[in-house]
């Protein structure tokens, strides 16, 4: 029999199959259309009758990018009225399970909840977790930021992507236990962006008491807009639309494929720049206070235990997705490492680029894209990820850290482990067409599945990453950096590529 619950707006009847019930397409906002553009999710309104979940709602407007093209990333139909979130649960009982929600990535322009490579059927099977995936207002819908532009006549706020994973956080709050999960043991987790959105909800006041657990997976608290940088991207967007008097119902009243279509050239004109995200966080004064890294760093979230880590060769996935990097030369790797280091110092650039070469690494190769691809990785993403450690434990938090290093099977192996190839095998999806295009296959396969899934709701359920089959996982400490090795072996090691993360300190 397909299961029918009731939440705060309504009743839903869902779809159950192989002992897993699913409930997709639930609105936790209502429509953020016409006069709600630009504007905080309101929350939805109830509705009489039985509403079928059977199906999943529509993904964020959204930009075509060539990221779309990989495996289990397609979103379906795209509108507005785009705040949706699923649920999976193996029975919809009085069970008390951890629950598990997802924060998808895409760099706040592209992605959604519904993606196949996302589908936590066998997670929810293994482990007896309770699943959520959910959408999130994008781009310049999600994350303009308007300031002193017009904001006040339009209604605006800053962060209205950021507040739709609250409401939806709340939404969880209020309605976990009807799917047999214990709103009081709620875990945040997400990758890249959606790991990026992690650790900035952990530097957000409003979302204090939400969840109880957090698990960034390359993604940290670094990054993100000030207002000035914010602003500007605005007065960019201005221009692209041709609003020259400011923000005003004309932005509210442009259609959503002109405001795309701006959007995409603003993003095409950063593509491989240090800034590359034009819409994501600002620290607005009132959503964000202060920086994320500073809040977490005071102990704001100091009672939340943190998983986090990194995949060891993240940036391969974007080189080969950039036709600029195929012939690039030692003139052109200098002059990109001179774009990263404070101030265009040239000799702080060269010693960077020597100090990867002279490493010893293995992941480090020899050629200049390869030079180009480990530094990429650790300024992106292992460095903020070391930092949002040190600061959690700084506040006296409790932390976990990863490196993962199993090869993706995309390219015949050739983008090492990239970025996502970890998120088949934490959803168990490495039976499925796109998670093998990812994986591969194979009992070695199984097995690091087995133990992602088992690590993550382990933690999910405790706090403490303990799975059988993985070694003793000690909590990371400042001094020693400890961190477990995912890969073919499992292992703990002290401080993993300790001597290319030491030429980071002072910068960024």
């Amino acid at each position: 029999m397909n299961p029918l619950i009731e939440t705060t707006n309504g009743k839903l009847a869902g779809r159950s199959d192989g002992g897993v019930a699913r409930f997709l397409g639930i609105p936790y906002a209502r429509a953020p259309v016409a006069e709600r553009r630009f504007r905080p999710p309101q929350p939805p309104e109830p509705w009489t009758g039985v509403r079928d979940a059977s199906t999943f709602g529509p993904s964020a407007p959204q930009t075509e990018l060539a990221a779309a093209a990989l495996p289990g990333t397609s979103v379906g139909p795209q509108s507005e009225d785009c705040l949706y979130l699923n649920v999976w649960t193996r029975a919809a009982d009085t069970g008390k399970r951890p629950v598990m929600v997802w924060i998808h990535g895409g760099g706040f322009t592209i992605g959604s909840g519904s993606q196949g490579m996302y589908d936590p059927t066998a997670l929810v099977a293994r482990t007896d977790a309770v699943v959520v995936t959910l959408n999130y207002r994008l781009g310049a819908l999600g994350f303009l930021y308007l300031g002193a532009r017009g904001a006040s006549r339009l209604g605006a706020t800053a962060n209205v992507g950021l507040l739709d994973q609250i409401e939806a956080l709340a939404w969880v709050r209020d309605n976990a236990s009807v799917f047999g999960g214990d709103p009081r043991n709620v875990t945040i987790f997400g990758e890249s962006s959606g790991g990026r959105s992690v650790a900035t909800l952990l530097g957000t006041p409003a979302a204090r008491g939400l969840f109880q657990r957090a698990i960034a997976q390359s993604g940290a608290a670094s990054h993100g807009h000030d207002e000035a940088g914010a602003c500007a991207i605005a007065d960019e967007l201005m221009r692209e639309l041709e609003i020259a008097t400011g923000p005003s119902q004309a932005l509210r009243d442009v259609p959503v494929a002109a405001l795309l279509e701006a959007q995409g050239r603003i993003v095409a004109r950063r593509v491989g720049t240090p800034g590359w995200l034009p819409f994501q966080p600002v620290v607005d004064g009132v959503v964000l206070p202060e920086p994320p890294l500073a809040a977490i760093r005071t102990g704001l979230s100091r009672g939340v235990p943190l998983l986090l880590g990194s995949n060891r060769d993240e940036w391969r996935l974007f080189a080969a997705l950039d036709p600029r990097l195929r012939d690039l030369d030692e003139a052109g790797l200098q002059a990109r490492a001179l774009e990263r280091v404070p101030n265009g110092d040239a000799s702080r650039a060269s010693a960077l680029v020597d100090g990867y070469r002279r490493s010893g690494e293995a992941r480090v190769g020899s050629t200049p894209l390869d030079v180009f691809c480990a530094l990429e990785t650790d300024r992106v993403y292992r460095i903020p990820a070391l930092r949002l450690a040190d600061a959690q434990r700084e506040a006296g938090g409790s932390v976990h850290a990863y490196q993962f290093t199993w090869p993706a099977a995309l390219l015949g192996g050739a983008l090492g482990a990239c970025h996502a190839v970890e998120v088949p095998f934490v959803f168990g999806s490495v039976g499925t067409p796109a998670g093998r295009a990812w994986s591969g296959g194979g009992p070695e396969v199984d097995a690091l599945a087995a133990r992602a899934m088992d690590t993550w709701a382990a933690f999910a359920r405790t706090g403490v990453p303990d799975a059988r089959g993985l070694p003793d996982w000690p909590a990371y400490t400042v001094e020693r950096r400890e961190t477990m090795v995912l890969g073919a072996s499992c292992r703990v090691e002290a401080d993993p590529d300790g001597v290319t993360r030491r030429l980071w300190d002072g910068l960024l």
